[in-house]
């Protein structure tokens, strides 16, 4: 077993990389997917990591469990959905580098992902130390109860949970009830990372100080309110700082939010203990590291392609 889990989605981005003499777009096959991009973040930078998560009986589905294998992520709970395809998401890229998604996904295969099957990839020796899910797996059953439950497990059996509460507009039924699905597992949750567009949609404020506040009361000891290219805004219980971002030429944001989190997920596995144990000073030198590391992300096309490994940040 892994130190650390990553439940959810594993897709296919077909992600925006040009445009043929015609102005039609043109579009690469990308492995994504935010918790299954946690995942290889982790392992990329030196971390131990496996995924729970639901793809098709497809060459897309093989592709991906090729490349999460490729990648030493553990997929020993990887399954095959024979009669539902693998889940795509479309990906457009303006001239910034932000990014437009539409999915394939009425059903997908990583919504088919059940209690027993992720029950069944959480149980073994040694327990793994985090679970990080994120609340796309909270849009359908059976996969909602799935995390759910998994979640649960986690907690009754002393290991962290890290959560990315990723709102992506196209597959809710409303923004209200979005939100609603978003905030059922912050209770549970040890660690959190929004964005600043997520953030005031779980508390209804824009200031970082206070919006970060609420959510910690919610469960979270850390929260991790990440900015874009104006860096992140770290909260542990009362102590708070803020770091700028680092300058790139960027190409393409999709995967730096889940690279971001895989660093932290990778460093705090490594102390071994619960996020408000560490220092704060220190909690600080290691979101630097996670900014630094999401700005290589930003700096290269595709989400899982563009990751970096720890080497290239020293």
């Amino acid at each position: 077993m892994k130190e650390i889990m990553a439940l959810g989605e594993v897709l296919i981005d077909m992600t925006q990389s040009g445009t043929d003499e015609l102005g039609n777009g043109q579009f690469t096959a990308y492995p994504g997917g935010a918790p299954a991009n946690v995942a290889v973040a982790i392992s990329r930078l030196g971390g131990s990591a496996g995924f729970i998560g639901k793809v098709g009986d497809d060459a897309f589905g093989r592709g991906l469990a090729e490349t999460l294998k490729k990648e030493d992520v553990d997929v020993a709970g990887l399954y095959i959905c024979n009669d539902i395809p693998t889940t795509m998401a479309l990906v457009s890229v303006d001239e910034t580098g932000d990014r437009d998604f539409a999915f394939y996904r009425t059903p997908g295969a990583d919504t088919q992902l059940t209690t027993e099957e992720a029950l069944s990839a959480l149980k073994g020796e040694p327990a793994p130390k985090i679970l990080h899910v994120g609340s796309l797996s909270m849009t359908n059953e059976p996969s909602k109860s799935a995390c759910e439950e998994a979640v649960k497990y986690a907690k009754e059996n002393g290991m962290l949970v890290s959560y990315d509460p990723n709102y992506r507009a196209a597959l809710w039924d409303s923004e209200e009830r979005a939100i609603e699905m978003m905030k059922v597992l912050l209770p549970y949750s040890d660690i959190l990372k929004v964005s600043d567009e997520e953030m005031p949609m779980l508390t209804g404020t824009q200031d970082f100080c206070e919006g970060s506040r609420i959510l910690c009361e919610a469960g979270p000891a850390l929260v991790l309110v990440t900015l874009g290219p104006d860096g992140v805004y770290v909260r542990c219980k009362d102590e708070t700082d803020s770091l700028p971002g680092v300058d790139v030429d960027v190409a393409d944001t999709n995967g730096a939010g889940d690279t971001f989190l895989g660093a932290m997920l990778c460093q705090i596995a490594a102390k071994g203990c619960r996020p408000e144990e560490i220092d704060f000073k220190e909690l600080i030198v290691m979101a630097d590291y996670a900014n630094r590391a999401a700005a290589l992300t930003c700096s290269r096309h595709g989400a899982i392609p563009a990751m970096p490994y720890a080497s290239e940040l020293k």
